[in-house]
């Protein structure tokens, strides 16, 4: 019996080393990957030219400037992958030998309806709270998936459209997986399979993560929250005050891991609510947008960040 065919994505910028190792990883699965797509964003410290000396089989695509988003540049593998899967890498993961094999034995056992796998994600400096949590080692259904290291069916995100481009990054595996739901399709944990991230564990710091995590949330909430939810969420988060990085502190397992920790952001970023208030401004300029965009989404699946 002839296996499906898988392509593995990468959207990478400025990231040579952390390339390297991840393109090593891939060259040493049990099951090679068919395809193998790289999109660099006009990397400036020589990691197209990496790629093209070492790994002359992967297909380079280089952008003409490094101005797009990750959610477009992923986009353009998505178009360019011809696998039945299609894996869906960030340049800093390194997956284990076993990736592919694994993934595509998982997804036979999967109805059709199932899209996207998300694996178990090790990262630095992730608490033992959250490593340890039943939830985070339980096969389950989710309401997004780990974009840093997750194999889909590429028919399924074809026919959602991909990642929306005006997210430009943060929060577009979320606002991905609210299509698929609305599609009748679904999103599954699988812990069997972990890969290594060498991103921190939890939200990134700095203005540009902080003012992109507020503003796509609301674009989010735009498109598929009812609008009660919509209305009532500040003061239900403000008054959980969740997304710290301890237990003690807020912290709770979340399947977005890259919002944990955002009470931290806000508080050390200078003129974090400044900046909470300007991306909340940006997102009502971008209500038409979603207005004509939206389709509140009733799957059983569905879960805001805070409900």
């Amino acid at each position: 019996m002839t296996r499906p065919t898988v392509s593995l994505v990468i959207s990478v910028w400025n990231r040579k080393d952390d390339l390297r190792d991840n393109l090593r990883a891939i060259a040493a699965q049990t099951v090679r990957a068919d395809q193998v797509v790289v999109v660099d964003n006009c990397s400036k410290d020589g990691t197209p030219e990496m790629v093209l000396a070492e790994f002359p089989w992967v297909q380079l695509i280089r952008m003409p400037h490094s101005a797009y988003g990750a959610c477009e540049t992923f986009n353009i593998g998505f178009a360019s992958a011809w696998g039945e899967f299609v894996g869906i890498l960030d340049d800093d993961v390194v997956l284990p030998p076993t990736f592919v094999e694994h993934m595509l034995a998982k997804f036979a056992q999967e109805p059709e309806t199932t899209a996207i796998l998300s694996p178990k994600v090790d990262e630095p400096q992730t608490p033992d709270w959250y490593r340890n949590s039943p939830a985070v080692n339980t096969e389950r259904y989710l309401a997004t998936f780990r974009g840093c290291g997750s194999m889909a069916r590429g028919a399924a995100i074809r026919q959602a459209g991909f990642y929306d481009i005006r997210f430009f990054i943060f929060g577009n595996e979320r606002d991905l997986t609210t299509r698929l739901l609305n599609l009748g399709y679904r999103v599954k944990m699988v812990p069997a399979i972990e890969v290594f991230h060498k991103a921190p564990f939890g939200m990134r710091h700095g203005k540009r993560s902080l003012y992109y995590h507020v503003r796509n949330f609301w674009l989010y909430a735009f498109k598929y929250l009812p609008w009660s939810s919509v209305l009532a969420f500040p003061f239900k988060f403000l008054g959980k005050k969740l997304g710290g990085k301890k237990a003690g502190q807020g912290g709770e397992v979340a399947d977005a891991v890259g919002t944990i920790g955002l009470f931290e952001n806000i508080k050390s970023v200078p003129w974090g609510y400044w900046i909470c208030l300007k991306a909340s401004i940006a997102a009502l300029w971008s209500l038409p947008y979603c207005l004509r965009h939206r389709q509140v989404c009733k799957h059983p699946d569905f879960e805001p960040p805070l409900r």
